[in-house]
């Protein structure tokens, strides 16, 4: 099946991530203010660019344990009486989700770091 069924997993990330545009909303008077060159010198753009490097890496590195991890699982699985394409879909899914994670934290953190000013 193409959209596995309802998984409070998938709940969680999105409302994680849905802080997102919050958080762009909040951050941009910061950035516009250290363009002008008002406040501190840079801070906040360094602290954006460090913090979107950091969920990166580690998103790629979730990404690549869960993958290893669905490789590990896939014959056994198979044996077991799974699918291939059920296997396959379980590891996308798996693997999407353990990337999206870091980044979904970042997006929370900084909307508590923001909105208490």
């Amino acid at each position: 099946m193409f959209f596995p069924r309802f998984d409070r997993r998938y709940a969680a990330l999105a409302a994680e991530l849905a802080f997102a545009p919050a958080v762009v909303l909040m951050r941009m008077p910061l950035l516009a203010a250290e363009s002008r060159g008002d406040g501190l010198a840079g801070v906040e753009t360094a602290l954006a660019v460090r913090e979107k490097a950091e969920a990166l890496v580690e998103g790629m590195a979730a990404a690549q344990l869960a993958m290893i991890g669905s490789a590990m699982r896939f014959w056994p699985d198979l044996m077991a009486g799974k699918s291939p394409a059920d296997v396959i879909g379980s590891a996308m899914h798996h693997t999407a989700r353990a990337a999206m994670k870091p980044m979904g934290r970042r997006v929370r953190a900084n909307y508590r770091r923001l909105s208490r000013g």
